[in-house]
This record gives C-alpha cells, structure tokens and sequence, in this order.
C-alpha cells in the first residue's frame, strides 16, 4: 500500500479537462510562460499552490450555512476565537482576509524603518511586507537548509549563531523581532524542531526580543515532531501545537492552507500590546474586528477546519501522500529536496536543468515545460521568487533554485500523483533539450506573479 488510505470517501467531483499538445504550447506561449498567467480551465492537475485550493468536508459546508452574517459580534467570530484559543492557544485573535491582511498588520505594526527581521528563510510576501514598512528581513536558516540533498529532519531551524551574529553587527537596536516560519516554504517545506524552538525563546528572551510565527502550515509541522522527535511520538497534535506556539509572542496565520479553506486568515497573540493596536488598524485596512475581511460562514468554515487540519490521522495521510509522489521521483533519479517536505515535492532545478545558466531561469523553464508536457501546472520557487536586491537593483540568485509542485489537501489521488511522476521522468530524460528563457516583463513588486518571459 501506497502510505495509509484516506481517511474520507468522496461526495462530490469536478470535472476537469486535458488540452492537446497544441491547445498547450499556445496557452504555455500566451501567459508568457508564467503559470501564473495559464486560465485554470487549461490545467489538468493543479499543483500551483496549497494556498486555497483544498476540499472541505461536509462538516465544514453545513457549518457555512450557520454563518452569522452580523457586522459587529457575530457568534461566528467568536467560534472561531475559541478554535483558536484551544488549538494553538492564543488568548488574542484579529481576523483578516487571508494571511496577507495578518502580515500587513503584524509586519507593520513591529518594523520601523532602518531595521531588519531575521527569519530562518524568507518568503516573498512576508519579505515584501516587511521592506513596504522600511525594514529589511535576512534569513538565519541552518546551512543544512541550502542543500537540497542532505538528510538532516529539521532543515526549517534557525541558527542562532547567525541570529547572534545580526545583533553583534547590527546592534539590538536594528532588530524588529524574529520571525520563524514553521514548516519552511522556500527550502522545501522543511520543518522546525520543538528543541530549537524552546532555544530560542531563551535566545530572545536574553536580548528582550519578540518572536512572530509564519504559523500557515504549523499542524503539518507539528506532524513532523511528531513523527521524528524524540519524546513526541505518542502526544497529541494539539498538544504540540500549543507548547509550540507557547514560544512565540504571537503568529501570522494564512488559513488558505492548514485549516481546509478557500479564504480566510487571521493573527493571534499572547501579547495584549500586538492585540491592541492590530484589533485598531484592522478596522482601517479589512473590516471591524470581529470580522476582519471574512464573512461570517467564512469563519465558521475556518474554526472547523483548523480542529480537522489538525487530527492525527488526517495529517499522516496528507503528508505520505506528498511523499508517495516524491517517493516515485527519487526512485527514477530525479533530483528532489529532501527529506521530502510536508506540502509538496521540490525539484532541484539546477541538477535538473544543469546546461541552463542562472540568467536563463531554470525553474521558470522546467515549471513552463512540465506544462507544456502534461497540463500540471506548478510554481518557480528560485531566483524570480528571490527578485531583486532592494538596495542595488541587481537580480539576487539564491543557493535553491527550485519548481515546486504543491499537493493541495485532500483534492488528487494518488493516480494523479502517477500520472505527474510519469510526466515529469519524461522530461528527465530529455532535459538536454529543454531551452532556456529571457524576462521581457517584470513588474516593481513580487514579480513571479505577473513576469513574462520568452523562449531562448
């Protein structure tokens, strides 16, 4: 068996269609060979992103149709509040529209300009965010991180080392706070220990600083403590979630990935300043505070799923599920990110594509090319994601440079995860053939979305 069954039955289907070889080359061709830009009506199986994209239980559509559509004091928010409060623990809980309201909030509220924000990796709209408020966030990941193939099972930890090495050169001052990201997105959805962790509270506690978790997908991180962290093997999800967030000062939360939604986000603190003046501003940039942006049958979804996003037996399917696929790869010799992460599978596009030159985009080339091959839609995470360098202008190519190809949760079979591993040897075998691609449009701000590109 092929990792263990899933621990639902399917109610309801989709259909979805598979354009010819010619209907691609021209959609491929039209969106600038961006996926980003491809109609989602020319994509056969998604793996774009876990952003969103999941299928909701039926527990969860009967709770949208409780929805407490009130303006002030809906009942929903406060079932949502108190999902919050029992799973990670949180006494503070600011609704907003997805994780990006969170971010704007949070990011915003903590930078002032001039400083910077470690984080053990970057992400784009963190990083983003982060610079809108005139600070500049630096990545203190361990340098296991870097390296695609080394085994080391928790490449998301923070080095702190590095983070020591900030202070001394920066000054106290200069730092923002520290921002951990669980189950780190850019290096291959690798995740965090409970043991550096609980280091660096002690770290920040020494120099007074806040910690902020990018806490999107901290079920699936807490999964991995589970699974490789010695004396966590029998302990409930919840319960380690909630000394992991025990950690922290407070969290970002996109709910677009863990809680099972299409829309939806939030912040949560245990610091009664961060929730005073974020419960303020949110009024100006989502909604009143005890809506955020979301409607109320939105919250009611998002408070069901974090308790489902969270079970045990949910998350042992989601995660072999992601390692079924990447299992399939190693096995063909395709190099991959491993150990394999928890929402999707990462190619090594450099090992992949070793004849294209960093400025031809070699992610963005085999992520165009295994559209082109088979209708599977995934993402560049490499150097188009990096952009470029705020203060000299200069393109910013990082030690990853990888596609990755996200599971959404819930969604694909295992015989579509076949069908993409089929797809993807394919082209493994004749990658000496695949071209490379120049930028001929690029936009000021976070670039992979909407950059277009032409074939060499």
């Amino acid at each position: 068996m092929n990792g263990p069954p899933e621990p639902f039955k399917i109610k309801m289907i989709e259909h979805v269609n598979m354009p010819d070889q010619k209907k691609r080359s021209q959609a491929i061709r039209e969106a600038g060979y961006n996926t980003f830009l491809l109609k989602s009506e020319d994509v056969y199986i998604d793996l774009l992103t876990d952003s969103g994209t999941s299928a909701m239980s039926d527990v969860q559509w009967s709770g949208m149709m409780l929805g407490d559509e009130a303006y002030a004091g809906a009942r929903s928010f406060y079932n949502l509040e108190k999902a919050i409060q029992d799973v990670l623990g949180y006494k503070y809980v600011v609704p907003t529209h997805q994780g990006r309201g969170a971010e704007h909030l949070m990011y915003g509220h903590l930078t002032k300009p001039g400083q910077i924000v470690p984080r053990n990796m970057y992400f784009t709209t963190s990083k983003a965010h982060v610079e809108l408020a005139g600070g500049t966030m630096v990545d203190a990941i361990i340098d296991e991180a870097h390296d695609p193939q080394n085994l080391y099972p928790f490449k998301g930890n923070m080095d702190l080392k590095k983070l020591q090495g900030y202070i001394d050169e920066y000054g106290l001052e200069k730092i923002a706070f520290v921002n951990v990201e669980l189950n780190v997105n850019m290096s291959g959805g690798q995740p965090v220990s409970m043991q550096n962790l609980r280091e660096l509270r002690e770290f920040c506690n020494d120099y007074n600083l806040k910690i902020i978790f990018d806490a999107t997908r901290s079920s699936e991180n807490a999964y991995f403590i589970r699974e490789r962290e010695k004396g966590y093997e029998d302990t409930p999800i919840i319960d380690i979630l909630r000394e992991m967030m025990s950690y922290s000062d407070g969290c970002i939360y996109s709910a677009k990935k863990d809680c099972l939604v299409n829309m939806g986000g939030f912040l949560a603190t245990h610091s009664e300043e961060i929730f005073d003046y974020t419960r303020g501003m949110v009024v100006l940039f989502e909604g009143l505070h005890t809506y955020g942006g979301m409607s109320g049958r939105d919250m009611e979804a998002v408070a069901l799923g974090l308790r489902e996003g969270a079970q045990y037996q949910y998350l042992k399917y989601r995660i072999n599920q992601v390692r079924y696929l990447g299992e399939l790869l190693i096995k063909a010799g395709v190099s991959i990110v491993r150990p394999i992460g928890g929402h999707g599978v990462f190619l090594d596009a450099l090992k992949f594509l070793p004849h294209l030159p960093r400025d031809q985009w070699p992610a963005q080339t085999l992520s165009a090319a295994i559209y082109e091959d088979s209708a599977v839609r995934s993402m560049e995470r490499g150097a188009v994601s990096k952009g470029r360098d705020k203060d000299t202008g200069e393109n910013v190519f990082p030690k990853l440079e990888l596609v990755r190809l996200t599971i959404p949760r819930r969604v694909y079979t295992n015989t579509h995860m076949e069908y993409v591993a089929e797809s993807l040897i394919r082209l493994h075998e004749k990658r000496e053939e695949i071209t490379g691609l120049k930028m001929v449009f690029e936009p000021k701000h976070l670039r992979f979305f909407q950059a277009r590109f032409e074939k060499l």
